[in-house]
């Protein structure tokens, strides 16, 4: 995976560099010339530019909404500053710049790059998706609703990222279909779940999973491995194979899924002939360590 095959923070860092350019071209040449409207805080900066360019009568005016983006994340970086560490909110200050000057310095085609507007929207959604999962991948951010929301679980609220973007969004497509139409609307909400599904699939740092390890001679290192390396807690109980009636220790470790990698390489180096279950999408207390970085 990408998060654990770049060890040195600086390789990771130029990565989210390269992803906040991928997730702001997809912006610009896939969203903004089809009139669709990107989630988040993002999102509402396009609405705020098209109003005023409404109210003034402008057509083809310069596109402020990167740079008025970047403005309004200055207040959610100091809330974050003390939650979410100096290592993140650097990369994420790097990540969120190369986001704004590609918003604002990348021409916005006069005509769709793509015609139809289903194929425009996925096609869009599938590119911003991938680059912000690169950059979350990555241990960074580009601002927004998503930082607020990594700031919110870190502080152990109930109010997640997934719950504050429904939120978020919610109110901004309803606007969207108030004030334009709701074909703008429609298509919006197609861009977003399409962009959820593909960042889900490039970002796995915040789902968890819970891994039962089943090994009869080896518990002990494994244990001592996922303490010591993923400083992740471990439960160990002793069981009994009904066919073979011999003993076998059981391991119990839940962690988040980037981390599966690196246990799966040092339980194959092991013991060989472990058996293991991996089951994603527990839920977790708030006590469960959410890491953004290492």
């Amino acid at each position: 995976m990408l998060y654990t095959t770049m060890k040195n923070k600086w390789t990771r860092v130029i990565a989210a560099a390269v992803g906040a350019v991928i997730y702001a071209l997809g912006v610009n040449l896939f969203l903004v010339p089809l009139n669709l409207y990107t989630g988040g805080i993002m999102g509402v900066c396009q609405l705020i530019r098209t109003l005023v360019y409404q109210a003034l009568g402008v057509t083809n005016g310069y596109d402020f909404s990167g740079i008025l983006y970047y403005v309004l994340n200055v207040p959610i970086f100091l809330l974050a500053f003390r939650s979410l560490g100096k290592d993140f909110l650097r990369s994420s200050l790097i990540a969120l710049t190369v986001y704004t000057l590609t918003l604002s310095l990348v021409p916005i085609p006069t005509t769709p790059l793509v015609e139809d507007m289903l194929t425009g929207c996925l096609l869009g959604g599938a590119i911003v998706g991938l680059g912000c999962g690169i950059v979350l991948t990555c241990g960074a951010s580009c601002g927004g609703t998503d930082m607020l929301g990594l700031c919110f679980s870190k502080r152990g609220a109930r109010f997640t990222i997934g719950r504050l973007n429904i939120v978020f969004n919610g109110i901004l497509y309803g606007l969207c279909g108030i004030l334009f139409s709701v074909e703008t609307m429609i298509y919006s909400i197609l861009y977003i779940v399409f962009c959820s599904v593909v960042l889900d699939r490039t970002h796995q740092q915040s789902v968890n999973v819970q891994m039962l390890i089943f090994t009869k001679n080896h518990a002990v290192d494994l244990s001592e491995y996922i303490m010591k390396h993923l400083h992740r807690g471990v439960t160990w109980w002793d069981g009994q194979g009904a066919y073979t009636n011999e003993p076998v220790k059981i391991i119990c470790v839940c962690l988040s899924k980037y981390e599966i990698n690196d246990l799966r390489e040092e339980l194959h180096r092991q013991d060989p002939h472990a058996f293991y279950i991996v089951q994603e999408g527990v839920h977790l207390s708030d006590n469960f360590i959410r890491r953004l970085s290492e």
